[in-house]
C-alpha cells in the first residue's frame, strides 16, 4: 500500500503522523511511504532523515492526498484537506467528530474510510491510541495552570507548591482516567493540595491505593463538584465519554462561586469541553476570561511538545496502522479492537456513539 504523510496545518501543530522510525517499519513490511517536504521539522527530522529510510519526499500536500491509498495524520483534517479525500482511501488520524458536524459531513461526502485513533479500543476496554496523548495533556495541564496562575499572566499569583508557612495551591481534577491521573501526579509532585473527583467507585479505590494519601478522592456529583471548586485555585476538566461529547459539569453560574482569577483547564475541549463556558483556544492565544475566571482550552495541547508526543503516538498507532496497510479497511472486520475506530465508511457514520452524538442514529 502507498502510505502518505502530509504536514500538519492546524494552528501551532508540530507533530507528525509518522516518525522516520515508524515509516521505516511500513517500508520493511513492503509498503511505500511518501512524505510532504517539511512534515518532520517540528520534531527536528529533515527530509533527508526520511529519505535515508527509503521514503519519497513530495513537494505538496495535494500530491499526498492525490496519490496515497492511506493517509496518516495527527489532527483532524481541515476543510481544505477533507475535500481532497476520496472514495476507497483510508484516513488514519484523530477525528473527534462528536462536536464537529461540519467535519463529519465533509468526510461522509468524500467517501473516505476514516479510522479515528480516539475510538480504537483494547482488551481491557481502554483507548490505547488516545492514552499517550492523554498522558501528555494531563501533565501539560499542570504546567499550563502553573503559568496561568502567575500574576504577570493575569493569574492569582499562586505558587503551585507554596513555601513553608504558606499554603500550596488547591488543584481539583474532575475525572480520574488517564488525563486526570497524570494531572494529579504532576500537581502532587509540585506539592499542590490535590483532589480527584470520579463517578466510578472501583476507580476511586484504585486512585486511593495509587497515591497512598498524597491526594484526596471524592465521588463526583453536582454537589461535590460545586463544593470542590469553590476554594480551588485550579480546576482540571479531564472527563471522557468515548466517541461522545463531553458532559458540561461546571455551569456558568458555578463560576460565581469560585475565587477570582482561578484557572479552569479544559482538557476535554476536543470533545466539546466539560465546562459550559469553554471554547477552543490555541497555543498562540491560550486563555480568556469569563466572569473573572481564567479559561485555558487549547484543543491540541500535546502539540506543544511535538517530539515527545509524536514518538509516544507512533509507539501506539504503529501496529494498527500496519494492519490497515496490510489488509486495507478489512482489517477493521478482522480486529474487534480496531473496528470501533472506523468512524466513517461508505458515506455514513458507522461508530454508534459518534453517530448518536451527532444525531445521526
Amino acid at each position: 500500500m502507498l502510505v502518505g504523510v502530509p504536514k500538519e496545518i492546524k494552528n501551532h501543530e508540530y507533530r507528525v503522523g509518522l516518525t522516520p522510525e515508524a515509516a521505516r517499519e511500513y517500508i520493511v513490511c513492503g509498503h511505500s511511504v511518501i512524505v510532504e517536504s517539511g512534515a518532520g521539522l517540528g520534531i527536528t527530522k529533515t527530509d533527508d532523515d526520511y529519505r535515508a529510510i527509503g521514503a519519497e519526499i513530495v513537494d505538496t500536500a495535494e500530491e499526498i492526498f492525490a496519490r496515497a491509498e492511506m493517509v496518516v495524520k495527527v489532527k483532524e483534517p481541515q476543510p481544505n484537506e477533507w475535500v481532497q479525500l476520496r472514495e476507497g482511501q483510508i484516513l488514519f488520524t484523530y477525528l473527534h467528530l462528536a462536536p464537529d458536524p461540519e467535519q463529519a459531513k465533509g468526510l461522509m461526502e468524500s467517501g473516505v474510510s476514516a479510522v479515528a485513533y480516539e475510538t480504537v479500543t483494547d482488551r481491557d476496554g481502554g483507548l490505547p491510541l488516545l492514552a499517550p496523548m492523554s498522558e501528555v495533556a494531563g501533565r501539560l495541564s499542570i504546567e499550563a495552570s502553573a503559568q496561568a496562575s502567575h500574576k504577570v499572566n493575569g493569574g492569582r499569583g499562586i505558587l503551585m507548591g507554596g513555601v513553608p508557612g504558606v499554603l500550596p495551591a488547591k488543584v481539583v481534577v474532575i475525572g480520574g482516567g488517564v488525563v486526570g491521573t497524570q494531572a494529579a501526579r504532576m500537581a502532587a509532585g509540585l506539592g499542590a493540595n490535590v483532589e480527584i473527583l470520579d463517578r466510578s467507585l472501583p476507580r476511586i479505590r484504585e486512585l486511593d491505593d495509587m497515591f497512598q494519601g498524597r491526594v484526596t478522592t471524592r465521588y463526583s456529583n453536582a454537589g461535590t463538584i460545586e463544593n470542590a471548586i469553590t476554594d480551588a485555585d485550579v480546576v482540571v476538566g479531564a472527563v471522557l465519554i468515548p466517541g461522545a461529547s463531553a458532559p458540561k459539569l461546571v455551569s456558568r453560574g458555578m463560576l460565581g462561586l469560585m475565587q477570582h482569577r482561578a484557572v479552569l483547564i479544559d482538557v476535554a475541549i476536543d470533545q466539546g469541553g466539560c465546562f459550559e463556558t469553554s471554547k477552543p483556544t490555541t497555543h498562540e492565544d491560550p486563555t480568556y476570561l469569563v466572569d473573572d475566571i481564567i479559561h485555558y482550552c487549547v484543543a491540541n495541547m500535546p502539540g506543544a511538545v511535538p517530539h515527545t508526543s509524536s514518538y509516544a503516538l507512533n509507539n501506539a498507532t504503529l501496529p494498527f496502522g500496519l494492519a490497515l496497510a496490510n489488509k486495507g479497511i478489512a482489517a477493521c472486520d478482522a480486529d474487534p479492537h480496531l473496528k470501533p475506530g472506523l468512524n466513517v465508511h461508505g458515506g455514513r457514520i458507522v461508530n454508534e456513539a459518534v453517530a448518536e452524538s451527532l444525531g445521526f442514529s
